[in-house]
């Protein structure tokens, strides 16, 4: 399997309400630097959660800013954040670079819109979306419809898996990428809090070690001493990391199956974990209550 190179963008995101400026001015964001990623040889370049729509607080869309309201999605311009969505389709198409953009995305017949990942190909086509599936409880009282499927594309023989933010809290849903056959999980995230005191960012690093999977981070970073994107790999270590400096840049990394350096474990890693995993699954359920007269079930 050849080396595949990904990117990962910072430097664009915004908490404001989803007016056409803001709506126009991610989507030329998105663009500036799908172009540098392009320029730098990547194959595959990922984008914070929301960075075309922009990810509005509860209490901005809020019917009733005072409480706890259900959201009001007819603020947000839907035709002309759709026109952004097309450009940066084309875009992709031109430059020759699988482009994967978080967005809100309105689906006919849903109430709510869902907190998306846009998947488009380097032929310029959106092959797929993934669906925040694990929602905060604000975002599920008052914000989003829950998605209901995992999302594997496969660039250049190498497979990779989705997630968004939240879901970074969840290991079952790295243990379902690995179960999948991911090579990498594509995080797209909103953690927008300084670098030294967050745990978010330490997280990529430890599924990556866990599951012998590549995990590429995209975070805001738009403003000074906030966590940064990048790539974690499988061997304990960032791979690749931007600078907390606040300006929008692309992080890059190059991602090989064959180097075995960067898998962890013995004997190949995945297979000797898998093997193991098989082999005691029948025992997980049992247990033995320290102080009783022997195992229970």
């Amino acid at each position: 399997m050849p080396v595949v190179r990904i990117a990962v963008a910072q430097g664009v995101g915004t908490t404001d309400s989803p007016d056409g400026e803001w709506i126009r001015e991610q989507g030329r964001r998105v663009r500036e630097l799908m172009r540098r990623a392009a320029d730098g040889g990547a194959r595959l370049v990922l984008f914070t959660e929301a960075a075309l729509s922009g990810l509005p607080s509860w209490r901005v869309m809020s019917r009733d800013p005072d409480r706890l309201a259900e959201a009001d999605w007819s603020r947000v311009d839907w035709p002309l954040l759709a026109a952004e969505r097309q450009q940066t389709i084309e875009r992709a198409g031109e430059l020759g670079l699988w482009t994967v953009v978080g967005s809100v995305h309105r689906e006919p017949g849903f109430g709510r819109p869902f907190n998306s990942l846009y998947v488009i190909s380097d032929d310029g086509i959106l092959v797929g979306r993934y669906d925040k599936r694990f929602l905060s409880p604000r975002e599920a009282a008052v914000l989003y419809a829950a998605g209901d499927h995992a999302t594997v594309i496969t660039v250049d023989g190498m497979r990779f898996g989705c997630a968004i933010c939240v879901e970074a809290r969840m290991p079952e849903v790295f243990i379902e990428y690995e179960a999948l056959g991911a090579d990498c999980v594509l995080l797209a995230s909103y953690s927008d809090a300084p670098a030294a005191e967050s745990l978010d960012d330490r997280r990529p690093l430890a599924y990556a070690l866990l599951t012998e999977m590549w995990v590429a981070f995209a975070v805001p970073g738009t403003a000074p001493g906030t966590m940064t994107s990048g790539v974690a790999a499988p061997d304990d270590r960032w791979l690749a990391q931007g600078r907390a400096d606040g300006t929008r840049q692309v992080v890059f990394a190059d991602l090989d199956p064959d180097n075995r350096t960067v898998h962890a474990g013995y004997d190949s890693g995945r297979a000797w974990r898998t093997r193991h995993v098989t082999a005691t699954r029948g025992r997980l359920g049992r247990f033995e209550l320290l102080g009783s007269s022997g195992p229970s079930t």
